[in-house]
């Protein structure tokens, strides 16, 4: 399977993920949707890598992993943050391009070179996120205070970092720097629900809900790193970053929530930017 189609995959399943975190974290508390999907997709990987052939990977990409596990942990406890102190059409688009820029940038310091049809692609692309990520008006201003601007700019960073470090790994480790990734952002929440006395308990339904976004989470990242196994950073990352519009598709599908003039266009966007991309 090519690779740009494997990080297109990856794609709608983070976005798919996240579709159903949403629809968690409106019946139940954050942290604890949080840590029942982060464990879910724990559990699944070691099940899947029981029947994987290979060795263990070395040292050094358990690290990147850990590494990785250490960013994307921070960055979605930020993320979270942001979106409680901003309004999500500003803030979830703003993380998703810093998120998008921060592997691009590595790409380019690594020797990867963008033709002018990926330069393009690129910033077409990064237009979708923004155009995605608005809601439809309702009359009023939206302000923003400066503090969750710069969380979300955190957050962007901090989840561009865990694309990176992924890539990092040796394509001979496999799905394996996936395991000290999950087992840190795991620990990570489970030590700041303990220390906030948060409970992580929820109904069996929602319970259900958390637990599947957190199987696709992991099944979008086992792919991500399939796909950056095999192709440019810069590429596979920002083909994986256009996921906010498959969050927007299903949301449109299930919940019949209605889309504006803006998430058109940026779906019309991502479409035009993952044909310059693939094929620059």
């Amino acid at each position: 399977m090519l690779p740009p189609l494997i990080a297109l995959l990856s794609a709608f399943a983070y976005g798919a993920a996240d579709f159903l975190g949403g629809l968690a974290t409106h019946r139940s508390n954050t942290m604890a949707v949080v840590i029942v999907s982060q464990a879910a997709g724990l559990a699944l990987l070691m099940v899947v890598l029981l029947f994987l052939p290979g060795s263990p990977p070395a040292g050094r990409d358990l690290a990147w992993g850990a590494l990785a596990g250490l960013a994307g942990g921070g960055g979605i406890a930020l993320l979270y943050r942001a979106l409680a102190i901003g309004p999500m059409s500003i803030v979830a688009p703003l993380t998703a391009v810093c998120a998008a820029l921060i592997p691009v940038a590595a790409g380019i310091a690594l020797g990867e070179r963008l033709t002018p049809v990926r330069i393009a692609g690129n910033a077409l692309a990064l237009a979708a996120i923004v155009l995605v990520g608005q809601e439809r008006g309702r009359g009023g201003r939206t302000a923003v205070r400066r503090d969750g601007l710069r969380i979300a700019l955190a957050s962007g960073v901090l989840i561009g970092l865990f694309l990176v470090a992924l890539a990092r790994a040796a394509p001979a480790s496999g799905l394996w720097p996936l395991i000290p990734a999950r087992v840190t952002s795991v620990a990570m929440f489970a030590a700041i629900a303990l220390a906030t006395g948060r409970s992580i308990r929820m109904p069996a339904p929602v319970l259900k809900i958390a637990a599947g976004g957190g199987a696709l989470d992991m099944l979008a990242n086992a792919l991500y790193l399939a796909a950056v196994q095999r192709g440019p950073l810069s590429l596979m990352a920002t083909l994986v970053s256009l996921y906010p519009a498959s969050t927007i598709a299903l949301a449109r599908i299930f919940l019949g929530e209605r889309l504006s003039t803006a998430q058109l266009g940026g779906i019309a966007c991502a479409g035009v930017a993952t044909v310059l991309l693939v094929s620059g």
